[in-house]
């Protein structure tokens, strides 16, 4: 099949205006050939385009087919098929990923580029239907026919409003968008026919492919026309608003353009009149500040405000200096600076490794964090609280975790403040205001992601002034702190980047509201050959150094290090041993500088030169159990310690005397088990109404410290039945956990605290109760292969235990006079807590 359509415009008559994009037609020049075109022609498809007859356009052709699809139609009468994509992401479109309806054009250039494309000018001749495909390779040859024109509708009242609302809506548009010319009011005047008006708007405005596709495929010429006044109803809307916008943005550069050369003007005549001062710079300066410190849209927005009122206001005004302070305050925070993580796993392991020993528990915490963060870039900081004995390295751990994540430190002590202002800050309205000392470690970071250590947090007041603790809440919370407000600042700072960690010796003094909000993490004590690892470790090489010595000149042996920790220092932390190896340090060090370089190497022996006597004695050693005395164990925010109780029983009318300091719930423990030996008499071997004639004397040393607690009980049981029965309760034993009146035993805290006191002591067999087994887990293996921890669930199991019978020996009535045991010696005295 073969058509044939009025030939192409001359190109070098071709109306294209490049600079700014037009396409024109060419029916105004008459000068074309009739051309046939076949049934078939090479097919090229073209992304984001629709061509229309009478439309000339250049394309760039890169893909293999459509190279080749060109080459062909070069070498033979220049006309091509042209058809848009359905989808333009696609590389390789086949007959079925084109629209069916192309336009048949005109090679009427082409030009090769560098890079290997082609650059061709095309012109449209005639709409076409794909009908067939011929062939796929080397380019996509197809069968086509003709898709002519309806016969142009007469002349009609709505079509002649439809063609003026289509030049004038285009006009309009145009105009909008700077692209209206005389040339371009002519052709659209000159376009009487309705079809070739719609191709023509459709191709010269940005118009959707399918929008386009669907003018093009549409044979009724009227009612293409219809589409194209629909389509710029539309676009005339957008363009107007985007007119207003570009408008409004232009306005405002005007504005700014227009204050900054009047600004220039009034500082050039105060130059010439010599009225120019520091101010100016000043609020210039401020103004560079604040452009160049990448505020938060709310921050600059009050910082603005308030540059504006200091320049309005008298320099020598009270108001001045307090504006002036307040625009230093926002500036110096770091509101958008942060230190880059390191979150390299093995490096940061390295780093805590080296600045601390053991401590596994916590190190994987830190490590976890760092993986998770590794992962979630946006993950929000931890609320970590470190719990443990005074000298643990609670604080060292803060700096360890700083160093390990590449992040700054800051500290603060919460202990004995009282004034919510010093978490929140005070309001503007006080002479002297400030941030609160969060804001206030933030800036002194200068950044706004550092380890942040909020040391005893257990030790917080509260008064009139308002309740830190409670200023806390917000601060902790994950949930919250990403718009904490200062009363100073009054403006949202986001906390959530901040690692916050806080320390405490006891979780009881904390609110349960601040404790909920925090990841608890225990830190015990140190054993004797952690203590020993550490000093050779971390204590030893910073005193020498810190004490002007060569590590040559003092040499510590495992063996006096041993000593010196169980015979000059009776703690759960490192502060006491810190302070004997100073002492050593220091004498070592006037030896030196006597003219004596050593070196010196200290010894067990020579322990008593250099520190005294020793202040720790040990118990003096028992060559069996003593009756009426039994070996407990406390738990103390110090660490744990062994707790003696002692019981005599003695003729009497039936009292209870209780004594040492003891408080309300070990006084109960005591009454339970009375009572529990009481009802329990004839299991136990004794009479019914042995209590009748009998005084009961129960007292814990050091009776000058408070005690108080429930977990005593078992060794009150254990230490009443020893006096009530005559018999000892074995030395090697030490016992914890609190009895019922029904006999049960109940678990009890503290457990790996109690157990190093006993192992302190040379005890390794200790009495627990049976729920407290899964506490085991946290006492370090080295530990538990020493010891022999024995479970118990009742008192049967327990006396059976300790007396080695079902049901110890009965004792007569009347005792006979027994020599009171010395008390043992109290090693320091302190608030014992179980």
């Amino acid at each position: 099949m073969q058509w044939r359509v009025p030939g192409a415009l001359n190109p070098t008559q071709s109306t294209i205006d490049p600079a700014k994009g037009l396409i024109y037609e060419g029916i105004l020049n008459n000068q074309k050939n009739d051309i046939d075109i076949p049934g078939q022609l090479p097919l090229l498809a073209v992304r984001d385009v629709v061509i229309f007859t009478d439309m000339i356009l250049p394309l760039f052709i890169g893909r293999d087919l459509s190279v080749a699809a060109v080459e062909a139609a070069q070498e033979g009468d220049k006309l091509v098929l042209i058809s848009a994509q359905k989808d333009h992401a696609k590389d390789e479109p086949g007959p079925d990923d084109v629209y069916q309806v192309g336009t048949v054009a005109m090679i009427m250039r082409q030009l090769r580029m560098p890079d290997g494309r082609l650059k061709v000018l095309v012109q449209g001749l005639s709409r076409a239907r794909i009908t067939g495909v011929v062939a796929r390779e080397p380019y996509l040859r197809v069968r086509l026919e003709p898709l002519a024109d309806q016969p142009a509708p007469e002349a009609s009242v709505e079509l002649e409003a439809l063609m003026r609302n289509v030049r004038e809506q285009s006009q309009k548009i145009l105009s909008l968008k700077d692209v209206l010319s005389d040339e371009v009011v002519a052709i659209l005047d000159s376009i009487d026919d309705p079809g070739r008006l719609a191709d023509l708007v459709t191709s010269n405005l940005r118009v959707k492919v399918e929008v386009a596709q669907k003018v093009l495929e549409t044979a009724d010429p009227l009612e293409r026309l219809r589409l194209v006044n629909d389509f710029l109803g539309q676009e005339l809307k957008v363009a107007t608003m985007q007119a207003k916008l570009d408008s409004e943005a232009r306005e405002e550069m005007d504005k700014s353009q227009r204050e900054y050369y009047l600004r220039e003007q009034l500082r050039a005549i105060k130059r010439e009149l010599g009225e120019e001062s520091a101010r100016d710079d000043e609020i210039g300066d401020y103004r560079d500040k604040i452009k160049k410190a990448r505020l938060p849209k709310e921050v600059s927005t009050e910082a603005i405000k308030q540059l504006a009122r200091l320049e309005w206001t008298h320099p020598d005004a009270a108001e001045s200096a307090l504006i002036r302070t307040y625009l230093d305050w926002i500036l110096d925070l770091p509101w958008s600076v942060s230190t880059r993580d390191h979150l390299d796993l093995v490096e940061a392991k390295a780093v805590l490794d080296a600045d601390h020993y053991n401590l596994q528990k916590v190190k994987d915490r830190i490590l976890e964090y760092l993986a998770v963060r590794k992962l979630h870039k946006r993950q929000k900081g931890p609320i970590i609280c470190f719990v443990g004995p005074p000298g643990v390295g609670k604080t060292s751990l803060g700096q360890s975790i700083a160093k390990a994540m590449g992040r700054k430190f800051v500290r603060f002590s919460l202990g004995g403040m009282r004034d919510e202002a010093e978490i929140r800050g005070h309001r503007r309205t006080y002479i002297g205001a400030l941030p609160g000392r969060i804001l206030q470690g933030l800036k002194t970071s200068g950044s706004n992601n550092p380890v942040f250590m909020l040391d005893e947090v257990d030790k917080i007041g509260a008064d009139f002034r308002g309740d830190p603790a409670s200023a806390l809440l917000e601060v902790l919370d994950p949930e919250q702190n990403n718009a904490f407000s200062d009363h100073y600042l009054n403006l949202p700072f986001d906390l959530s980047k901040v690692m916050f960690i806080t320390t405490a010796n006891l979780l009881d003094p904390i609110p349960q509201a601040l404790e909920d909000r925090m990841e608890v993490i225990h830190l015990s004590g140190y054993t004797a050959e952690e203590k020993v690892e550490i000093a050779k470790r971390h204590l030893i090489p910073r005193l020498v150094a810190d004490h002007g010595l060569e590590p040559k000149q003092l040499l510590f042996t495992d063996s006096a290090l041993t000593k010196l920790i169980a015979s000059y220092t009776q703690e759960a932390g490192l502060r006491g041993l810190d302070k004997k190896l100073a002492a050593i340090c220091r004498k070592v060090a006037r030896k030196v500088a006597e003219g004596k370089p050593g070196p010196y190497r200290v010894t067990p022996a020579s322990l008593p030169k250099y520190l005294g006597p020793p202040e720790i004695l040990p118990e003096p050693e028992r060559a069996e159990g003593q009756v009426g005395v039994a070996t407990g164990l406390a738990w103390t925010e110090f660490g744990g310690e062994l707790m003696y109780i002692e019981v005599r029983v003695m003729p009497g009318k039936g009292n209870l005397t209780l004594t040492g300091q003891l408080g309300e719930v070990m006084k109960e423990s005591a009454q339970a088990a009375v009572a529990y030996a009481r009802s329990q008499a004839s299991e136990l071997g004794l009479a019914p109404d042995f209590y009748e004639d009998l005084d009961i004397h129960i007292h814990v040393p050091a009776g000058a410290v408070p005690k108080e607690g429930p977990s005593a009980g078992v060794s009150l049981m254990a230490a009443l039945i020893s006096a009530l029965t005559d018999r000892p309760v074995p030395k090697d034993f030490a016992m914890t956990g609190e009895i019922t009146l029904r006999g049960q035993i109940m678990p009890i805290g503290g457990l790996k605290e109690k157990s190093l006191a006993a192992l302190r002591a040379g005890i390794k067999k200790v009495i627990i109760p049976r729920q407290n087994l899964k506490d085991l887990e946290d006492i370090p293996p080295q530990i538990r292969h020493r010891m022999e921890f024995l479970d118990v669930d009742n008192i049967d199991q327990f006396l059976k235990i300790v007396f080695g019978a079902d049901k110890p020996a009965v004792r007569r009535r009347s005792p006979r006079p027994r020599p009171r045991p010395a008390a043992p010696r109290s090693h320091r005295p302190r608030a014992t807590v179980q």
